[in-house]
Formats: C-alpha cells, sequence, structure tokens
C-alpha cells in the first residue's frame, strides 16, 4: 500500500487484538481442519497477522487468509473474531470487492445457517457491509429467504433480527431484489407492530425502501394488516418512528399518482393496508397531526393530507 495510511482504519481499530491474533497464529500453524478446498490456502504462514501495527487497511493476502481461516476452523471463538474482522474489512469499498474476488460471500454467508446466534449475528453483520457493493448483491441475494425466515421465526428484538433487518434494508436501497419480499410484506408488519423501538424503526426503514418502488404498491397495500398500525400516526409517538410511517404514507402516495400505474386499482381485501391508509380513522389522525408540536412532522403531513 506504499506510505499511505487510513485514519479511518486506525479510528476504527481493525482486526481482532493481539490475543485474537495469536490464535490465529496457532490455528494455521497446525493442521487444516474441515476446510471445503475453496483454492484459500495461503501462501504464506499466518505468522504475520501477528507482528502486523494493523493500522492500515487488510490488504488482499491477509483478507485471503482470514478466509481461510474461516472455511477451516469449527472454533466458535475463532470463527466469530475472523467475522468480526472481516465484516470490519467490508466497511471499506476496495475490500468490498476483494474478498468477492476472493470466494469470501459464499464462506461468510455459509455461516448465517450456524445454530449459534452470535456467529449468525456477525455473519449477518459482515454480510450487511459486502452488500453496500452491487456486484456484491448479486451474490448476497440467495440468502434472502433464510434471512426472512430467521427474522420471523427468531426471538422477536433479538440482535439476529435487527442484523436481519439491517441486511434487508441494504438489500432494498435499489429495486433490483425488491420483488423477492413480496410474500413477506405481511410479516414485516407483524414485527413493526410487535417489535419494540428499535425494530421499528429498522423495519420502518425496510419498509419506506419498498414504498419508493411504484411496483411494490400493489403487494403493499394489499398486505393483511393489523388495525393498530394507525396508532402508529398517533401524536404522542417517537418522532423517528412518526416520521417514517408518514414517509411510507408519502411513497404510497406518490406511487399511486404516476402515470399509468394502477390506473385500474384491484380490489384491495378488507384488513388490507389500503383500507387502513384511505380509511376515515386515517384521515382523522392526518387532520389532528397538522397541529402536531414538532415543525418537521408538520411538514411531513402537509405531503400527505392532500389526499384527504
Amino acid at each position: 500500500m506504499g506510505g499511505a495510511r487510513d485514519a479511518g482504519w486506525v479510528a476504527a481499530g481493525l482486526v481482532l487484538g493481539a490475543g485474537a491474533c495469536y490464535c490465529f497464529y496457532r490455528l494455521t500453524r497446525g493442521p487444516r481442519r474441515g476446510g471445503r478446498g475453496r483454492g484459500l490456502r495461503p501462501s504464506r504462514s499466518a505468522e504475520d497477522l501477528t507482528n502486523a501495527s494493523y493500522d492500515d487497511v487488510l490488504n488482499a493476502e491477509q483478507l485471503k487468509k482470514l478466509l481461510y481461516l474461516l472455511d477451516s476452523t469449527e472454533d466458535p471463538v475463532l470463527i466469530e473474531k475472523a467475522l468480526v474482522t472481516l465484516g470490519n474489512s467490508a466497511a471499506f469499498s476496495a475490500n468490498q470487492a476483494i474478498i468477492r474476488e476472493l470466494g469470501g460471500i459464499p464462506i461468510v454467508g455459509d455461516k448465517i445457517n450456524n445454530p449459534n446466534h452470535s456467529i449468525k449475528e456477525k455473519a449477518l453483520n459482515a454480510l450487511n457491509n459486502l452488500s453496500v457493493n452491487v456486484e456484491n448483491q448479486i451474490k448476497i441475494k440467495i440468502y434472502i429467504n433464510q434471512v426472512c425466515e430467521d427474522i420471523f421465526s427468531g426471538p422477536l428484538n433479538s440482535a439476529v433480527q435487527l442484523a436481519g433487518l439491517r441486511l434487508l434494508t441494504n438489500m432494498t436501497v435499489t429495486n433490483d431484489h425488491q420483488h423477492m419480499l413480496s410474500r413477506s410484506i405481511a410479516d414485516l408488519f407483524h414485527v413493526l407492530l410487535t417489535g419494540d423501538g428499535s425494530t421499528k424503526v429498522q423495519v420502518l426503514k425496510l419498509l419506506v425502501n419498498l414504498s419508493e418502488n411504484p411496483a411494490m404498491t400493489e403487494g403493499l397495500l394489499s398486505a393483511q394488516v393489523d388495525s393498530s398500525f394507525l396508532s402508529l400516526y398517533d401524536s404522542h409517538v417517537a418522532k423517528e418512528i412518526l416520521l417514517r410511517v408518514l414517509t411510507l404514507f408519502h411513497n404510497i402516495n406518490n406511487c399511486l399518482k404516476m402515470e399509468g400505474h394502477l390506473a385500474i386499482q384491484p380490489p384491495f381485501p378488507k384488513g388490507s393496508l389500503f383500507f387502513l391508509l384511505y380509511g376515515e380513522e386515517c384521515a382523522q389522525k392526518m387532520r389532528a397531526l397538522v397541529y402536531h408540536h414538532d415543525v418537521d412532522v408538520k411538514e411531513k403531513v402537509v405531503t400527505v393530507i392532500p389526499k384527504f
């Protein structure tokens, strides 16, 4: 890398620390255990990892060794530490491409099936950072169904659930893979209504992404949603939640107004989001929010209220 040092990496602290690096050295000096032979055997000993100061971004050789370690060890402590290091490394755009080119995405992705919830969370976090790269998303999308299953069947408000929601949020920043969540919309609303504040915010970030895509509008409006959803439009709701549910409504309105989209509206079923958003109870809540004490909320309501 020459003499250039990345100050951001210094702040982030990179790698695993001296103790973890010693574990790396001990493991990689010994015989390989359980690896699947992806051609990741490092060309040199991993001893250099124990001696490096780690104030630079990891290079391709170091990433190769980490992936070899992750692919070969069955030690849950080492797996977690390797995933954390790879996840931190994947915060840098250059490394996002290198890890993909080294075949690292399937190695990390395999770990989301691990029964150890902490390992599953760390793998999801690593995939989340890797998913910022559009080319990486093409490889990561194969895990979307599994991530959805973990979100909806796992413990509510858990670290795994939040990590999965963050990954799906990144994967839906563009429209490319949003259709893969079409069958999960009602479940997302269920998690929204039953989760705590942090979970609500994360689900809403995801739903807001979906609501910006006209191709997803019909699926959103058709979803069966409990009537308690309207309580999110009450004036006492936390601002970060209230602004997002208003943005969700605003985006859906915009999509409905787009020329040629849903020109002939399908018969939305009773109990659907359509009936909740465009019913009288919601209209009353919108009119009340015009007098909300927060300026940002009032401005956002103005973008919705004309529909009433």
